[in-house]
């Protein structure tokens, strides 16, 4: 974290990997090297007065239930906690039904705690569980065009990478844009629909899955999107993504290719209802799958969107 002026690290409340709970000081900084560091009472008071605005993980999750705080009993600062225990509750008193809790393993070995990253991917996997009703359509298709489009954009722009992928997820935003019910979630009194197409796009980074978000994908460029999505994606193989890169994607595009995989399911990502998945080439034909939330599109609204993508448009903005 970048420190906010200038000044003295005094001292850090913990060790590399500790997990500290939110809303917990950090870190201590002065403006001299030998100033001391606040009381116990002064701790807790600097740490009282930051109760009233809701944790980041909070204002999420608020925000993908459709809650507003006033709605979540809680004391103090309001938590990520908080606003689960209400969103499951009010889910019960619908009627909704309630995963079950398997046993915890009797075969010995031992818990390794998730991480961050982990921990991301378990909430995103049980929303496709629990919340979405998934389905799934693929379509197989001619790869040439595209590898042409991407090739001839490459050379214009002297890329050193090719753009395929950044470039059909790109196509995938503009169609999003021209079909609302595409970039929308289901709500509890209608189909949710999403003002701005914030593109999510998967990058592994080692052992870490990450989806990044172009926001507000449909107006720009071909260029300016290319330029944007790589950025993000370096900023992930550093594992430096900030909340605001990594969050409130409205529709995903997810590759294999890498992996010469010729045809995958993509899990879907939370309050989205389309995440379309690319794969390597075989024989000559390439084949584009999609999740989608059958609550909101039909296979064939699904397949729409396929038939749409698997041509790249006449010529780059």
């Amino acid at each position: 974290m970048e420190a906010p002026g200038e000044g003295y690290l005094l001292r850090v409340m913990g060790q590399a990997g500790d997990i500290l709970p939110v809303g917990s000081i950090l870190a201590w900084l002065g403006s001299t090297a030998d100033e001391p560091l606040p009381s116990v009472n002064d701790a807790a008071q600097s740490a009282k007065s930051a109760n009233g605005e809701p944790t980041l993980k909070a204002l999420l999750l608020l925000k993908a239930h459709g809650l507003r705080r006033a709605d979540v009993p809680h004391s103090g600062r309001l938590t990520a906690a908080d606003v689960e225990r209400h969103a499951a509750s009010r889910a019960s008193q619908q009627g909704a039904v309630t995963p079950a809790v398997w046993p915890p393993p009797q075969t010995p070995g031992r818990l390794e705690p998730f991480s961050p990253e982990r921990k991301a991917m378990m909430r995103t996997v049980s929303w496709h569980r629990d919340q979405a009703a998934a389905g799934y359509v693929e379509l197989s298709y001619d790869p040439v065009p595209w590898e042409n489009f991407a090739a001839d954009f490459q050379q214009k722009r002297a890329l050193m990478i090719s753009p395929l992928l950044s470039l059909m997820a790109w196509r995938l935003a503009q169609l999003a844009a021209a079909n609302s019910h595409t970039n929308a979630t289901a709500a509890s009194e209608g189909t949710y629909l999403y003002d701005k197409v914030n593109l999510g796009f998967t990058v592994q980074a080692g052992a870490s899955l990450y989806l990044v978000v172009v926001r507000d994908a449909a107006p720009r460029s071909a260029e300016d999107f290319v330029r944007e999505l790589g950025e993000l994606q370096r900023a992930a193989m550093k594992h430096a993504l900030t909340p605001e890169q990594s969050s409130e994607a409205t529709i995903g595009f997810t590759s294999m290719a890498r992996w010469k995989v010729s045809r995958h399911i993509p899990v879907l990502a939370p309050q989205t209802a389309l995440m379309v998945a690319h794969s390597a080439p075989v024989n000559g034909t390439a084949c584009l799958g999609a999740s989608y939330d059958h609550r909101l599109l039909t296979g064939f609204d699904a397949v729409h969107v396929l038939q749409k993508l698997a041509i790249p448009p006449g010529e780059i903005p």
